[in-house]
C-alpha cells in the first residue's frame, strides 16, 4: 500500500511587523495628543468662575474638548493594544469608530456646504450673543478682539451691532463711559504704533458709515470670513485633506493588519487539523 504524501505547511504564517508597529506609533502620536486635550480642556474648566458659565454658547469650549480628547484616547486606546496583542476584535473597534468620525466629518462639510444659509444664520446668533456678553468672560473678550484684529472687521454684519452690549448700548439712558462706543479691536491701527489706545472706538456709533471708516473697521466679521473662505478655497481643502489622511492611513493599516492575523489563525488551524491526521 502506497504511502500517502504528507502534507507541508509552515506553523505559522507572516504578519508583518512593519504595519504592527507603525499602526501602533500611529495612535501612540494621536494618544499622547488626546491625553493633552483632556488636561487643557481640564485646566481651562478649572480656571472659570461658576458665574462665568458661557451661557451664551451651547457647549462650553472646555467640555468640547475633553469630551473630544476622551473620544481620541478610546479610539486610539483601542489601535495601540488591538497592533501590540493582534487582537482584532479591538482593531475592528478602531477601524469602525474611525470610519463613523470620518463620515461624521464629511457629511457634516456637505450640510454645511449645501445649508451654508442656515449655518450663516446660525454663526450669526452665535456672534451676537457673543456680542451681548463681551463683558462677561474674558476668554471670549480676548476671542473675539483677537477675530476681529485678524480679520480687520467690526461686529457680525455691521459695527453698529454692539450697541446690543449694555456697555456700548448708544441710548440715552445708558450711564456707561462706554456708551456709542465700539472695542478698541475695531480700530485702525498703524503697525508702528507701540502703545495700544484702547479709548480709539469711543463714541463711534454716533458717526454715519463714511465717517466711521476713517477710524474702524466698518466691514461685519460675516462678509469678511465668507469672503476670507472664498478666497483661501486651496488652503481649507488642503487643511481638510491633511485631517483625512491620516484617519485613511489608520483605516488602512488596521484592516491590512486585520487580514494578516485573519490569515495567520486560518493557517495555523488548517496546520493543527492536518497534525491531527498525519496521513491526510
Amino acid at each position: 500500500m502506497a504511502k500517502r504524501r504528507r502534507t507541508t505547511q509552515e506553523d505559522f504564517s507572516f504578519v508583518s511587523p512593519v504595519v504592527k508597529y507603525l499602526l501602533f506609533i500611529f495612535n501612540f502620536i494621536f494618544w499622547v495628543i488626546a491625553v493633552v486635550m483632556v488636561s487643557i480642556g481640564i485646566y481651562a474648566r478649572a480656571m472659570k468662575h461658576a458665574e462665568a458659565a458661557l451661557s451664551y454658547l451651547s457647549v462650553d469650549p472646555a467640555i468640547l474638548l475633553m469630551v473630544a480628547g476622551v473620544l481620541m484616547f478610546l479610539i486610539t486606546f483601542c489601535g495601540c493594544v488591538g497592533s501590540l496583542r493582534e487582537n482584532i476584535c479591538l482593531l475592528q473597534t478602531f477601524c469602525v469608530c474611525l470610519t463613523i468620525v470620518f463620515l461624521l466629518q464629511l457629511a457634516a462639510g456637505i450640510l454645511g456646504f449645501i445649508f451654508s444659509d442656515k449655518a450663516r444664520g446660525k454663526v450669526t446668533e452665535h456672534i451676537n450673543k457673543a456680542i451681548v456678553h463681551y463683558r462677561d468672560d474674558l476668554d471670549l473678550q480676548n476671542l473675539i478682539d483677537f477675530g476681529q484684529k485678524e480679520f480687520s472687521c467690526c461686529g457680525g454684519i455691521i459695527y453698529t451691532e454692539w450697541s446690543q452690549n449694555v456697555y456700548f448700548n448708544c441710548t440715552e439712558e445708558n450711564p456707561s463711559r462706554e456708551r456709542c462706543s465700539v472695542p478698541y479691536s475695531c480700530c485702525l491701527q498703524s503697525k508702528d504704533q507701540s502703545v495700544i489706545n484702547t479709548m480709539c472706538g469711543h463714541g463711534i456709533q454716533q458717526l454715519d458709515y463714511q465717517k466711521a471708516g476713517a477710524f474702524i473697521h466698518t466691514s461685519g466679521c460675516i462678509d469678511t470670513l465668507v469672503n476670507w473662505i472664498h478666497s483661501n478655497l486651496f488652503l481649507l481643502g488642503g487643511v481638510a485633506l491633511g485631517l483625512a489622511i491620516p484617519q485613511l492611513v489608520g483605516m488602512l493599516l488596521s484592516q491590512i493588519l486585520i487580514n494578516q492575523i485573519r490569515d495567520q489563525i486560518e493557517l495555523q488551524d488548517y496546520n493543527h487539523l492536518h497534525r491531527s491526521d498525519p496521513w491526510n
